[in-house]
């Protein structure tokens, strides 16, 4: 197993379930799972650096990332790779020490690089099929990161 040194998430389908949930006056609110907050919250003690990456730009991720205290926010990018890339040369180590969870194609380049690699029950046909994946038996937002921390990066 890789020396992890950073846990990378997405957030739509991997820390939510998927849902767009919409209010009257059009707010927008998203629902995130608790047990996902903790698994991450364990890494970080266990010295490992937390880091979400989404291609939205919403305020609720950011107020989300400000509660769990996660160590690297990028919102609105188009490569999560180039992105991860660049944030392993500025900790000095390799897309190898990098764990990441992500459920659809915009996941695809950064879970095909990284050392350890896992997808929610319920992500894309694509995901599933990138080799050495690990496909959680819990969906988007109902624990999947918790599941992929619990069983695969925090272990002996």
């Amino acid at each position: 197993m890789a020396d992890i040194k950073l846990i990378g998430t997405d957030v739509d389908g991997t820390l939510t379930d998927a849902g767009m949930y919409y209010t009257a006056d059009g707010d927008v609110m998203k629902k995130f799972n608790t047990h996902d907050g903790m698994g991450l919250k364990l890494c970080q003690a266990a010295g490992i650096k937390t880091a979400i990456l989404t291609s939205e730009n919403t305020p609720i991720v950011a107020k989300r990332a400000e509660k769990l205290k996660i160590d690297y926010l990028f919102q609105g990018m188009k490569s999560k790779l180039e992105v991860i890339t660049n944030l392993c040369n500025e900790l000095g180590i390799t897309l190898d020490n990098v764990a990441y969870i992500g459920d659809d194609v915009n996941d695809y380049e950064i879970l095909s690089a990284v050392g350890l690699k896992a997808c929610p029950a319920d992500a894309m046909p694509k995901i599933k099929n990138i080799p050495n994946i690990k496909i959680m038996s819990l969906k988007g937002g109902e624990g999947a990161v918790r599941e992929f921390i619990d069983n695969y990066v925090l272990v002996d």
